[in-house]
């Protein structure tokens, strides 16, 4: 069994959209309108487009997948940090753990080791039985909830990766934000 990580390009955007379907079939149940639920393949495209989204393989089979959000993209996170978007494992190889190693893998190679980032968010419907949870228990903490009228609360989460460096990026955006206010 090989397992190996990649970027995903828009020739993965079929096995892309079969896994997200298969993946948020459980979220459309619980009647949480998250986007990648009820994704289609211009969805897929345009996702695929505008966001680095990641992989993880197993016997060049794709088993889970993550998409990171910049702060300069077309659809920032709200604190100004990358934020994780889509996020799922196939249902196929529940109990694996490949979204956690595919998560774990994101956090040191792409956030800590290249991106070089203090923190990241992500959000997720205060109604869904089990995320806010999974999230805790992976380091993420609850920062705020907001309508974003899809339907749910969305609760956004932040966990930091490097404290000094969260610090100063704390520092900086405070100084933005003061200079903002006084408008210097």
């Amino acid at each position: 069994m090989t397992a190996h990580y990649r970027a995903l390009t828009l020739a993965d955007r079929d096995d892309y959209l079969a896994l997200m379907l298969a993946a948020y079939a459980p979220v459309r149940a619980l009647g949480i309108h998250f986007d990648a639920a009820t994704a289609d393949l211009a969805k897929v495209s345009r996702h695929l487009q505008q966001h680095d989204v990641w992989g993880l393989f197993i016997d060049r089979q794709m088993v889970s997948s993550v998409t990171l959000r910049y702060p300069w993209g077309p659809l920032p996170g709200p604190f100004g940090l990358p934020h994780i978007g889509w996020f799922g494992a196939h249902p196929a190889f529940s109990g694996k753990g490949y979204g956690k190693q595919l998560l774990d893998w994101l956090e040191q190679e792409i956030l800590r080791a290249r991106l070089k980032a203090p923190a990241v968010s992500l959000g997720t419907a205060t109604s869904h039985p089990w995320l806010r949870a999974m999230y805790l228990k992976r380091g993420f903490q609850p920062m705020h909830e907001t309508d974003l009228g899809k339907g749910h609360i969305t609760l956004y989460m932040k966990k930091v990766l490097d404290e000094a460096s969260h610090a100063e990026w704390l520092a900086r955006q405070s100084l933005r934000a003061a200079r903002t206010l006084t408008g210097a």
